[in-house]
């Protein structure tokens, strides 16, 4: 009978795959095998991660995997370092990895070391490798995407940049909030992070046979 904590890995090995990552196991290790490689239990000096997430051949973030009901903000420190903590040879996006998860299957936290302030949050579903990609090389510009000034901002008719009505529950103390840009960020995240879960529902639908 399987333990909480591999009842656990099996919904993660699925979310994965549901979210375009090939999965492997360490000693089937091949980093170029695809654009996202997840491999489980790979070795590091700081003892063997869950999962060492790989995007474009290269190392990218680590998954710490937990039972369900556990406090995953009490885990942080352990996908910390491994991300910290990796063989030399090993190519990769940075050090230390940018991209850390701490998940039960069914809730599962994320947060980019790249912030200013990196913080946990949570997320609907693992990102997809081509969205990593795109954060870990920049997004280009297209019709739909566009960078703009802030002077052609504010020059557009009924503008509001005001984002101050976002807030932290958590926090109590108005000196505290995060920047805005922070916030920002953090809305952009968790939107891309939504509509991973739109396309895992749209995957599964297709998959259903037609009446």
């Amino acid at each position: 009978m399987p333990t909480p904590e591999e009842k656990a890995r099996q919904v993660i090995d699925q979310r994965l795959l549901e979210a375009g990552w090939v999965l492997q196991d360490r000693d089937q290790f091949d980093r170029n095998a695809a654009l996202g490689v997840a491999v489980r239990e790979f070795a590091t000096p700081a003892g063997p991660c869950d999962y060492l997430l790989v995007v474009e051949g290269k190392a990218a973030g680590v998954i710490e995997a937990k039972p369900a009901g556990t406090t995953l903000s009490g885990v942080a420190e352990q996908s910390e370092g491994y991300a910290a903590e990796l063989p030399k040879h090993l190519a990769r996006w940075g050090e230390p990895l940018p991209f850390l998860y701490e998940s039960t299957g069914i809730e599962t936290n994320f947060r980019d070391q790249r912030d200013p302030k990196p913080r946990s949050r949570s997320v609907f579903a693992f990102h997809r490798p081509e969205t990593l990609l795109g954060w870990l090389k920049g997004r280009k510009e297209t019709e739909r995407f566009k960078r703009f000034a802030y002077k052609d901002l504010i020059a557009r008719d009924k503008l509001n940049l005001d984002i101050f009505w976002l807030k932290d529950d958590s926090l109590t103390d108005a000196e505290n909030l995060p920047a805005p840009e922070v916030l920002a960020a953090e809305i952009v995240e968790t939107l891309e992070a939504a509509l991973e879960e739109f396309r895992a529902v749209a995957l599964e639908l297709n998959k259903r046979p037609a009446k």
